[in-house]
């Protein structure tokens, strides 16, 4: 470790690292973490649940493993958490409702499991909305996530509590998922790498079905390098799974791609949206333009992709399918009364589709990814835009209490990212853009399906080029 080095400046594989060389203890990293956390969260809001006393018992047992001597996992003694939709036996698991505050599963989820494979450990459960539902991070347990960058900004959803934790410093690394850009989102906003795998590269066991395919589960770090490390720790499926991705070919991993030259790419310009008045602000513009120019200073091909690939119908059965998932929430009788209006209000309108309404809204959307996926088939990558705007002030959403009003602002805010849950192309967001105020602007690559290792290789080239590793927001020392 270089003198004067903090340790919540070093990333994850840097942790990891310290930690195989006997510089640092996984005991220091944790008790390290949560000191940040106790100064930082009560600001920020990214935790639901900290859990010391069972980080500290895994890291004391990650210590004697060190001691032991042999291999150990990749991400040994790194802190992490888990987004707060998440499955973990014995740690209450909320899915930032009231109507589940006292909820203590019985087993983990897989990512969960495969996480801790991977040498990490848990300090808590990061702040959620109530079910996933919004874009934005809010409940009636801890409030808002808070942006670091500007606390007086949402920090985006669903997984803002994770982006919060990694960008204030709390944690190097954290687990998110994304069913309709509740990884990118949140990137975007909080100025990370947010990575969205390709449906069925991360298991969704044993709870998680793939009657929507939409969402699934995902990295948020600081660097592509150690988005890149988790995204190998959580990929691979689980039997029984409804979708596999393709493995990797024997002997590589997405780490592996990092340091792999993307060559020269075509990529496309995608500034299309389902939502047809859903224009960009300025800067989201501008950070939009200066992408695709650095693109083109590194050697990429970069073009408009053609118009007409997206219509109104898609949305409406977006919508559609969206709700659906609200026909199934774990409500107590007799306590839909303590939901959010936003979610009472997308729960009503899936109890209210017929069997026939859902699934042609389902083949619907079925029908549109694979119209979608043949017309971009030749493009290595499609650049798009993560907002709409940058990151909205607290209450900007919901403050009429309205939730068909919070929804519409919603679809406006977040117009470009559900489509490729719905397409199941991974896409990440990438850092490249600051606000003249300081505010983070990401910018989205699509890539191929199940091609996230051009992905990774394209992102490793753009924080080549412009390092964004170092910039932190103001509570960062």
């Amino acid at each position: 470790m270089t003198p004067g080095t903090q340790l919540h400046d070093l990333t994850a594989l840097e942790q990891a690292a310290a930690v195989r060389a006997g510089e640092v203890s996984p005991v220091e990293l944790v008790e390290h973490a949560l000191r940040r956390i106790e100064s930082l969260d009560p600001g920020l809001g990214a935790f639901l649940t900290v859990t010391p006393e069972r980080a500290l018992a895994a890291a004391g047992h990650a210590e004697r493993r060190v001691r032991q001597g042999g291999r150990l996992p990749p991400l040994h003694g790194v802190p992490t958490a888990i987004k707060d939709l998440n499955n973990t036996a014995g740690v209450r698991t909320t899915f930032g409702s009231t109507v589940l505050a006292d909820n203590v599963p019985t087993v983990d989820d897989a990512v969960v499991t495969r996480l801790a494979d991977a040498g990490t450990i848990s300090l808590g459960k990061t702040n959620t909305p109530e079910f996933g539902f919004p874009c934005y991070t809010d409940n009636e347990l801890v409030g808002p996530a808070r942006c670091p960058w500007d606390p007086t900004r949402l920090a985006g959803g669903s997984s803002g509590g994770a982006a919060v934790a990694v960008a204030a410093g709390m944690l190097p690394i954290a687990q998110g998922s994304d069913g309709g850009g509740s990884i990118r989102i949140p990137a975007s906003i909080n100025g990370l790498v947010g990575l969205k795998p390709s449906r069925g590269r991360v298991s969704n066991a044993p709870f998680g079905s793939d009657v929507t395919g939409l969402g699934t589960n995902g990295p948020l770090a600081r660097t592509v390098r150690d988005a890149a490390a988790l995204l190998d720790a959580m990929a691979g499926p689980v039997l029984g799974d409804p979708a596999w991705a393709p493995p990797l070919p024997p002997g590589e991993t997405f780490l592996g791609a990092v340091d792999r030259p993307p060559g020269r790419l075509r990529i496309g310009r995608h500034l299309e949206s389902p939502m047809a008045d859903a224009g960009l602000e300025r800067e989201v513009q501008t950070a939009f333009d200066d992408a695709a120019r650095l693109l083109e200073e590194l050697g990429h091909e970069v073009e408009d992709v053609p118009a007409g690939l997206l219509d109104a119908d898609v949305l409406a059965a977006f919508e559609q399918v969206w709700s659906l998932s609200g026909t199934l929430l774990p409500v107590p009788p007799g306590r839909e009364g303590e939901l959010r209006p936003l979610t009472r209000e997308l729960r009503a309108r899936g109890l209210a589709l017929s069997a026939r309404e859902a699934m042609e809204a389902l083949t619907a959307l079925r029908l549109f990814a694979r119209r979608f996926t043949t017309a971009t088939a030749g493009y290595d990558v499609l650049l798009a835009p993560v907002t709409t705007m940058t990151p909205r002030p607290l209450g900007w959403f919901d403050a009429d209490g309205d939730g068909a009003a919070d929804f519409e602002r919603q679809k406006r805010y977040a117009a470009f990212t559900a489509v490729f849950n719905v397409t199941g192309h991974p896409a990440v967001s990438v850092p490249l853009y600051w606000t003249p105020d300081g505010l983070p602007v990401g910018t989205m690559l699509v890539g191929r399906p199940a091609d996230e290792v051009t992905l990774v290789a394209l992102a490793a080239q753009l924080e080549a080029a412009r390092p964004w590793a170092q910039r932190h927001p103001p509570s960062w020392d």
